[in-house]
């Protein structure tokens, strides 16, 4: 294995999974043909899907459901809690049992924009796309096109722009 790739016991991984250098993964699950950039962390109980683009500089945080087919450009982040606090109610320090993982659900063969900021407890539906740069707050429809921060709606995606296998 290659020493700048950290990937850790506990990690499922399909077969003709691609890796680029200085990644990080550990308790995820990462379907076939999945392709991985540099520079991406990948947490534990998160899950990529079969045949998935993960571009550099991204980071899939504990609870992020990505299913097949989905593309993810460069530096995309993932966020799994709604309000982070580093210290309990007391000034300790937070451990896994003061919080709540919240899921987000990327489906089918749906695309995110480079620089995107994807915000916990939402869906983005099959074969919807979003936009460069874009925070999603909200569930994004399936087929949909959105953008800005927060995303919004911009119209539907054409029977020519989508790809399916």
């Amino acid at each position: 294995m290659n020493p700048l790739v950290c990937i850790a016991d506990d990690v499922t991984l399909g077969r003709d999974v691609r890796f680029s250098k200085f990644i990080n993964l550990y308790g995820c699950e990462v379907g076939d043909e999945t392709t991985i950039g540099a520079f991406v962390e990948i947490q534990k109980n998160a899950t990529v899907g079969r045949r998935c683009k993960i571009s550099s500089h991204t980071f899939i945080c504990e609870g992020v459901l990505i299913e097949d087919n989905v593309f993810i450009g460069h530096g995309v982040t993932f966020i799994n809690d709604s309000y982070p606090r580093a210290t309990t109610g007391d000034g300790h320090l937070q451990t896994e049992a003061d919080w709540k993982v919240e899921r987000t659900f990327i489906r089918k063969g749906a695309s995110i924009g480079s620089g995107s900021t994807i915000l916990s407890n939402v869906t983005v539906g099959e074969h919807a796309i979003v936009g460069a740069g874009s925070v999603v707050t909200k569930d994004v429809a399936p087929n949909s096109i959105v953008a800005g921060n927060p995303a919004r709606f911009l119209r539907y995606v054409e029977k020519t722009e989508e790809v399916t296998k």
